[in-house]
């Protein structure tokens, strides 16, 4: 962490240990003590801006010891610590204040809650849910311990205690939950789908139906399942309704729905769907598609046309490869290696380039993902459009 922001962490933990300074000045008639503790506050703040932050600390605990009563104080270190990566320190810390006696009800909740966190951090995850799940049975900061046990049942994959336990963070808050409860039956699904359970994957699909009826990633699993088991019309039917809820996920579908309408023996189909999504979608997969569709019912000049007049509206690295491509099996010569050099470059180009982008935290990913990586939202990665991207 860099000198700037520890500032900023510690700056209220020194004005708290300064006000405290300024009231027990107030109130004791000795000037010794006094003085100390304004000497001690003092250096604490002069290593803060000396950027000497361990020195800061060390002051800062001092007076956080002589002030026994103050649950603030410690609770600022123990976050402190947790936040520069000392979690065995942060743990004493809370631990130690939980054990005092006389704390309020609310003030051993809020120690018991940072605990847990800490436990988090340390990859303690069993202790922390238990603590988790005392802190829901009691119903204190009931919200708080309820999404740190999502955020551990998605850690380890647990997605049914997931959906328990964002039932139960619907009926404390009142806040709907039923994108991130749709995902979790998907995941579900997946599960189920990869172990060739398909009845089981089928069950949870409707289940994330049922959560959000409008969810785009249950109709890609359903149209998989229809496509797996030779339902081909109703493959086709839920991978264009994608499209219609979502024309983002365009990618995510349009492989497999081509493959169906080319086992259905609906190219006509597929021509139309793509020249619809192509006015709609601003991203370059349908181009590519309905090139290579072109190349192959109306030949390959056809092909380079379309995509010569597609670069023209929307430039575009990927389109400009295909059309390399195309026209590399016809050239000769000079030509012929003109082509593979641009080819080489383009491909240099697209080369460790970011397709996707998560609009919550900024995270770049080369592939798609349901959950983002980073930050862990639902739902939030999306193409990345522009010359290089989609």
């Amino acid at each position: 962490m860099s000198g700037l922001p520890l500032l900023f962490l510690l700056l209220p933990l020194a004005a708290l240990s300064g006000w405290y300074v300024a009231r027990r000045g107030s109130e004791r008639t000795s000037g010794a003590r006094v003085s100390e503790l304004s000497t001690n506050y003092f250096r604490g703040l002069n290593y803060l801006l000396n950027e000497q932050q361990d020195k800061a600390i060390e002051v800062f605990l001092k007076l956080a010891e002589f002030n026994r009563d103050t649950v603030e104080t410690h609770l600022a270190l123990g976050n402190l610590f947790r936040r520069r990566g000392e979690v065995d320190r942060a743990i004493r810390v809370h631990q130690n204040l939980i054990a005092r006696p006389g704390l309020s009800d609310e003030e051993k909740t809020i120690a018991l809650l940072e605990l847990g966190e800490d436990y988090m951090r340390a990859g303690l995850l069993d202790r922390a849910e238990t603590l988790f799940n005392d802190l829901v049975a009691m119903d204190a900061l009931a919200p708080s311990a309820l999404n740190h046990l999502i955020a551990i049942c998605q850690h380890e994959r647990d997605w049914g205690k997931a959906i328990e336990h964002a039932h139960k963070l619907e009926r404390v808050t009142g806040e709907t939950q039923v994108a991130v409860i749709a995902q979790f039956h998907c995941e579900i699904a997946e599960q189920a789908r990869s172990r060739g359970d398909l009845d089981g994957a089928r069950k949870a699909v409707h289940a994330a139906f049922a959560a959000q009826p409008e969810s785009v990633r249950a109709s890609i699993i359903l149209g998989h399942l229809e496509s797996q088991q030779g339902h081909l019309d109703a493959a086709i039917e839920a991978f264009e309704r994608v499209a219609e809820r979502d024309v983002d996920y365009v990618p995510e579908v349009l492989s497999p729905l081509l493959d169906c309408y080319a086992r259905a023996g609906r190219m006509q189909r597929a021509e139309e769907f793509l020249l619809q999504i192509n006015e709609r979608y601003p991203g370059v997969s349908p181009v590519l598609a309905l090139a290579k569709l072109y190349a192959r019912t109306h030949g390959e000049p056809a092909a380079i046309e379309f995509l010569t007049r597609q670069l023209r509206q929307r430039p575009s690295v990927r389109a400009l490869m295909a059309l390399i491509e195309v026209n590399l099996h016809t050239a000769q010569g000079e030509v012929r290696e003109n082509l593979l050099i641009q080819r080489d470059l383009t491909r240099k180009l697209l080369e460790g380039q970011a397709m996707y982008r998560c609009s919550r935290c900024g995270f770049g990913a080369k592939a798609h993902h349901w959950q983002c990586p980073s930050c862990k939202s639902w739902a939030s990665v999306r193409p990345i459009h522009g010359v290089v991207g989609e």
